[in-house]
């Protein structure tokens, strides 16, 4: 439970940290694979799912109407889709178990990005947006690019996680439980560390999605959203400095995930060590 939490602070972080791809776009690291990898798909889900409302609640990132969407996009669809490219790419690459594990993490990096802006491309086409045949090319095209970033980004913290405790990679349930919270300290300072100090300087050119709103002519079509959230555009009112602002907003951001994924990981989760009503006794 306490690495589910980990796991969204590290993620909502990283979100924060654009990086410049091609033409005046950017891109970003989504975590869902990667989160996948180390703690399994189904924790992946939670661990999405919690940093993608706490976004669209706090940050007005996403819009309330598109939840659903961007929960199916990028922490249902990314998440199993990438997984099963881990899966298999693994049980592929002959050689070294851990060169054949950052392989495989990397490229199912790259395909949950991809799988995810196709999605993206046929729920426009569907919506009437944009055609299929212009909304496919642009959003695959690009992200194919975005995913070499995701990819890199995964198979490095892979093997990174791999050098320290190796079983924390692929779902290794029992382990990750016994780890509990000694990870939590030293995992929360690092995630802290990127919202605050690195997320601020950030590349301010428009993702993926965005640039392709703007060159197909739909990026007014967002619609206004149904609340005022606190801190949309990742920014603290009546903080002068952006670069501050956008520091603080970080950190509240990173916090709130960890506690979000965290709670709703101990409502999912039984009490370990609780026994059953009808477990047999041992005496």
């Amino acid at each position: 439970m306490p690495l589910l939490g980990l796991a969204a602070a590290f993620v909502f972080a990283a979100q924060m940290l654009n990086f410049p791809v091609v033409g005046g776009t950017s891109g970003h690291l989504t975590g869902g694979v990667l989160t996948a990898v180390l703690l399994g798909p189904a924790a992946a889900v939670v661990v999405l799912t919690c940093v993608l409302v706490v976004q669209c609640l706090v940050f007005a990132d996403g819009g309330l109407m598109a939840l659903g969407a961007n929960v199916f996009n990028m922490a249902i669809l990314s998440v199993f889709g990438g997984y099963f490219a881990f899966w298999a790419a693994a049980r592929l690459v002959r050689g070294n178990s851990v060169r054949a594990t950052v392989f495989a993490a990397a490229f199912a990096g790259w395909v949950g990005t991809v799988l995810a802006s196709i999605s993206v491309a046929g729920q426009l086409a569907l919506s009437g947006t944009v055609p299929w045949g212009l909304a496919f090319p642009a959003m695959a095209n690009v992200h194919m690019l975005i995913g070499i970033g995701e990819g890199l980004a995964t198979g490095l913290i892979t093997l990174a996680v791999l050098r320290i405790r190796p079983d924390l990679v692929a779902g290794a349930q029992a382990q990750a439980a016994a780890a509990g919270w000694s990870w939590v300290p030293y995992g929360l300072l690092v995630s802290v560390g990127l919202a605050v100090f690195v997320a601020p300087f950030a590349s301010p050119w428009p993702d993926g999605l965005e640039s392709v709103a703007a060159k197909l002519g739909f990026e007014g079509q967002a619609g206004r959203s149904a609340f005022a959230a606190p801190f949309a555009e990742y920014e603290v009112p009546g903080v002068g400095s952006a670069t501050l602002a956008t520091a603080l907003a970080g950190l509240v951001g990173t916090v709130l995930a960890f506690g979000a994924a965290y709670l709703l990981a101990r409502l999912l989760v039984p009490s370990l060590g609780t026994p059953h009503k009808d477990a047999p006794s041992r005496n």
